[in-house]
């Protein structure tokens, strides 16, 4: 059996960004407006100091940098239809 390579992220990869708060930079890919994943490493996790208020949430701050480098095209929507 032969596994085939995985090509989903070749057409958005994730894309570095830091929060203005505490410049925890993360990995984020938008799969669409509403869907956003954010990868964390231990340098991220130890900057943000409101992970320890919300473990499962993520950083007001934080949210509003990735809103920002969305509308202004820094991160690209795989599904780009504007849903609103």
């Amino acid at each position: 059996m032969t596994s085939r390579q995985d090509d989903r992220l070749l057409d958005c990869p994730p894309a570095p960004v830091a929060c203005r708060r505490c410049a925890a930079e993360v990995q984020v890919r938008k799969s669409s407006w509403e869907q956003t994943s954010i990868q964390w490493n231990a340098a991220a996790r130890a900057a943000c100091v409101n992970l320890d208020e919300e473990p499962h949430d993520t950083c007001p701050a934080l949210r509003s940098a990735i809103q920002e480098a969305t509308l202004t095209g820094a991160i690209k929507v795989v599904d780009g239809e504007w849903a609103g």
